[in-house]
């Protein structure tokens, strides 16, 4: 089933008006007809929703079925991406986006080979969203996750201190052990962040710095992941403790 997301200007009483780009795809791409349903996503709530009618540029769909379908997680995750080389981050926020995570942050740090300038930086944002939502409307997520703009190591860590854990894939003794220990501390409602080094993987002063504001050390396995993929690892390792341990 095909899912839209709409803002609040668009819904009147028990329908929504559909326009701009969904309208067109709607009608045009799908050639949906009067009485083919979607779900439309509207401020984290999916709705399942008829076809009333086409009007003019619109489409009147009637809502027969709220909160159809739930597939938020009841934790927030946050995933501090050092910024990549290439395409990478387009597909680590693809995939992260299934997966469930609540918003990407890009952070430059001392080890990443790409370097921007402020105007490739609103460029790569604006690109990156338009990620989020595909792969949310694919994935049917409630919301579509906010890219948010590039930060600063510094930035990062400020904004991180406001969230309730951050997890540090990293070089770990323990192994393991201090994975499922960092993972049993996550509890319904929290903020969860992610802290995922460039290619050439975190300098060490900024392991002890955000180690410094309270983050934990967890480990992905016995294996060198790529950034990409202790990226997607990591959300998916928690969106799967979540959904198992924290779920209805």
């Amino acid at each position: 089933m095909y899912n839209f997301f709409v803002n609040e200007n668009q819904k009147l009483n028990d329908k929504y008006v559909i326009i701009g780009a969904d309208f067109n795809h709607i009608k045009n791409v799908l050639r949906m007809s009067v009485g083919d349903t979607f779900l439309v996503s509207d401020n984290g709530v999916s709705n399942l929703c008829e076809i009333e009618s086409f009007e003019n540029d619109s489409v009147i769909a009637k809502i027969t079925e709220e909160n159809y379908n739930d597939t938020s997680l009841p934790i927030s995750i946050y995933l501090f991406q050092g910024l990549p080389k290439g395409d990478k981050m387009e597909l680590i926020i693809q995939k992260t986006v299934e997966l469930g995570v609540e918003c990407v942050i890009p952070v430059e740090m001392s080890r990443c080979v790409v370097k921007l300038d402020d105007k490739k930086k609103k460029s790569k944002v604006s690109r990156w969203q338009s990620i989020s939502e595909s792969a949310a409307k694919q994935s049917k997520c409630n919301r579509i996750p906010q890219i948010a703009d590039v930060l600063t190591y510094k930035q990062a860590l400020e904004k991180a201190k406001e969230l309730d854990l951050l997890l540090v894939p990293y070089e770990s003794k323990n192994g393991m052990a201090d994975t499922k220990d960092a993972l049993s501390q996550i509890k319904a409602g929290m903020s969860v962040g992610i802290l995922i080094g460039p290619e050439g993987g975190f300098d060490e002063k900024e392991v002890e710095q955000a180690f410094e504001i309270g983050g934990k050390v967890i480990s992905l396995g016995k294996r060198i992941l790529r950034t990409e993929t202790a990226a997607i690892t990591s959300v998916g390792m928690c969106m799967l403790y979540a959904e198992m341990n924290l779920g209805e």
